[in-house]
């Protein structure tokens, strides 16, 4: 029987345990390091063994709820989106989701992560490289690489064996190894694509024949040099070409400036995009020239702005306007671009008086669109000077004492009396 002092612990529920390890972990941010560099070296130590088993426990939590959609009843569309919310980075959240998500084909890296006897490190690791393996090579791959553990390989070099897992067990089992097309042994093509600090992409994946096929076709014309002084290597030459795909080339550029009237006329005052994103007022007028510039006009020249109950959809100049306000999914924390959401009557089109006016309109992505309809009960709006609008998730009924955040007013509570 394991126990603390006075306290059995194999006694306490789960949700007690959690709830000690939290007031245990907010004393100990409050406390000053110990004098000697020693001591901090030895608790820094055993503080980072209890983290990994931290970690373990939450891939046990983080894989019940994502296994039984619970999140969703909250208002988030998917498990990392409830992750995102609680403030982890996006790398962060997809390696625990990894993990919860494979804990049942690596039994033995779930048994040694539980038990102390393995890093959450290397475990995240393990996990993430056996995500798109079938059963049968998943367990060979889990061999394979807590091998490579165990003979003192770093959780970055496990990784990179990871990233050619396929070629080890062909190796391993003498069977003929995969050609270069097909090496990862995927059926499905992937694309990972994570933000720079500075506002790019990093972008790695993999694609099947087929679709290796059409990208050739597509981009490999106008990856070509331009002339004979091009000074591009081949990779930067692709990027353009993607670049210049997805924009559908001049024809379909469509880009939306929002500036004032005398920066366009050669003023200083620095211009935005949709996003947010401040760009020079000189770049402003570049964008002007090369893809035309989108007006907005609130309530003013030839855009009408308000329809009132006679039209159901927003208009074209009103959708322009509204992803000018709304950057991201209206909703608190969704980050869903404007460009990709929908349009939301804030009070309800069919409730009654609830005109397609712009101060009566938003955008939210898809699923919060229909998570708003569903369950009114459970956003709490407001509206700031600007007259944009945000919305906040509220917890259902059955959990509002735990989860309601303090500054949103609880909507089950009855009406004071006046």
């Amino acid at each position: 029987m394991c126990s603390t002092g006075a306290i059995d612990v194999t006694s306490m529920s789960t949700s007690d345990l959690v709830d000690a390890a939290a007031v245990i972990a907010a004393e100990l941010a409050q406390r000053e390091a110990p004098d000697s560099a020693a001591a901090c070296m030895r608790d820094a130590e055993t503080l980072a063994r209890a983290t990994d088993l931290h970690e373990s426990a939450l891939a046990v939590l983080v894989g019940r709820v994502d296994a039984a959609g619970e999140m969703r009843r909250f208002g988030y569309p998917s498990t990392r989106g409830w992750l995102r919310s609680l403030g982890m980075r996006e790398a962060r959240a997809k390696e625990r989701i990894a993990l919860a998500r494979e804990r049942h084909r690596l039994p033995e890296v779930t048994e040694r992560l539980a038990c102390g006897e393995l890093s959450y490190g290397y475990a995240a690791t393990i996990a993430a490289a056996v995500t798109r393996l079938n059963d049968e090579d998943c367990a060979a791959a889990e061999e394979i690489l807590l091998d490579f553990t165990g003979r003192g390989f770093s959780a970055g070099k496990v990784a990179a064996f990871g990233n050619r897992i396929t070629d080890l067990i062909a190796e391993r089992d003498g069977t003929e190894a995969p050609d270069a097309d097909s090496r990862r042994g995927y059926e499905r093509s992937w694309i990972d694509s994570t933000r720079s600090l500075d506002g790019g992409r990093f972008i790695k994946g993999w694609l099947n024949a087929e679709d290796a096929a059409l990208w050739d076709g597509t981009l490999a014309s106008l990856a070509k040099p331009a002339g004979t002084d091009e000074r591009r290597d081949l990779s930067e030459r692709m990027a353009a070409a993607l670049t210049n795909v997805l924009s559908g080339g001049h024809r379909a550029t469509k880009v939306t400036v929002i500036c004032d009237l005398e920066t366009l006329k050669g003023g200083r005052t620095p211009a935005r995009l949709t996003d947010g994103t401040p760009i020079p007022a000189e770049q402003a007028r570049r964008i002007a020239l090369t893809a035309g510039v989108n007006a907005l006009v609130l309530g003013r020249g030839g855009i009408p702005l308000y329809l009132g109950r006679t039209v159901r959809f927003a208009s074209a100049g009103q959708r322009q306007v509204l992803e000018a306000l709304y950057p991201t999914c209206a909703v608190h924390g969704c980050e869903v671009p404007g460009t990709l959401s929908e349009v939301d009557h804030v009070t309800g089109w069919a409730l009654g008086d609830c005109p397609t006016d712009i101060d009566n309109l938003a955008l939210t992505c898809a699923f919060h669109n229909r998570f708003k309809a569903a369950h009114p009960e459970q956003i709490h709006i407001t509206q700031d000077s600007g007259g944009r609008y945000t919305y906040r998730l509220l917890p259902p009924a059955d959990a509002r004492d735990r989860y309601r955040p303090s500054d949103v007013p609880d909507p089950w509570d009855p009406p004071a009396a006046s």
